[in-house]
């Protein structure tokens, strides 16, 4: 089994190299000891989820929330490319976060919300903040879990003009749709840049969206002859262009 991943606070692997001993606390530190039950001469790898990465072996244990990592190796990802953003219109109850958890497990590398006019539910006041807390939280664990070291970014929620002029910057724009004609498995990939998703609510894409989206420079595609749902769509689409990037070689 590959060795653990604990998130860290961003910069603090900045001068970090291999004989380097870290001292990791707090939650994540709490996690290792009293969760993980990791022990001295344990692997484990720090990440500060934008790249970087810290891998050793636990060099002590100190109480319950604390252990001194010694440090062997330092690895940097390069920024994937392209990259790939779904934006994921907001599906009812706990689905957003299945969604989120396994298009992270996938490799997507931003999640934007989108409250879509069909989308039965809508994020406003606390309500709102308390449900992107909880995707941004399960982008976080999901990351550790799939032993990432980048981890995908949680947008704010966009509106669908927002999203209009997201898809308009992209090096190639998608809208999900089951009466696309064209099918994402031979659509034109660029090299470089951002390719961007759009993944529709359970009732489907307004057809005012739709031409918002098309004005934008974003086509319909269409995944296959089965039609998924939201909670599974943008995994799915992610996983194939994965696959057609080479990312996955």
């Amino acid at each position: 089994m590959t060795a653990p991943v604990f998130l860290v606070e961003e910069d603090s692997l900045t001068g970090v190299f291999p004989g380097t001993v870290f001292s990791l606390s707090g939650s994540e530190g709490r996690h290792a000891v009293s969760v993980r039950r990791l022990r001295v001469g344990e692997e484990i790898v720090l990440t500060d989820g934008e790249g970087t990465g810290a891998y050793g072996t636990v060099a002590a244990v100190e109480g319950k929330d604390h252990l001194e990592v010694a440090v062997t190796s330092v690895r940097s990802e390069p920024l994937p490319q392209p990259r790939i953003t779904v934006v994921q219109a907001l599906p009812k109850g706990d689905r957003g976060e299945l969604a989120v958890e396994t298009m992270t497990e996938t490799g997507v590398d931003v999640i934007v919300p989108w409250s879509a006019s069909r989308c039965v539910t809508q994020w406003k006041g606390e309500r709102g903040l308390k449900s992107l807390g909880k995707w941004r939280a399960t982008a976080r664990e999901a990351g550790k879990q799939s032993r990432r070291l980048r981890f995908p970014s949680v947008a704010d929620p966009l509106t669908t003009r927002q999203v209009a002029d997201l898809l308009a910057g992209a090096a190639l724009a998608a809208v999900l749709h089951e009466e696309g004609s064209t099918p994402l498995a031979t659509a034109e990939l660029p090299p470089t840049g951002d390719i961007v998703l759009v993944v529709g609510p359970e009732g489907g894409v307004s057809p005012e969206e739709l031409a918002a989206f098309a004005e934008a420079g974003a086509h319909p595609y269409r995944l296959g002859a089965s039609v998924l749902r939201t909670s599974t769509a943008g995994t799915a689409a992610a996983a194939l262009l994965l696959g057609r990037t080479g990312r996955w070689g």
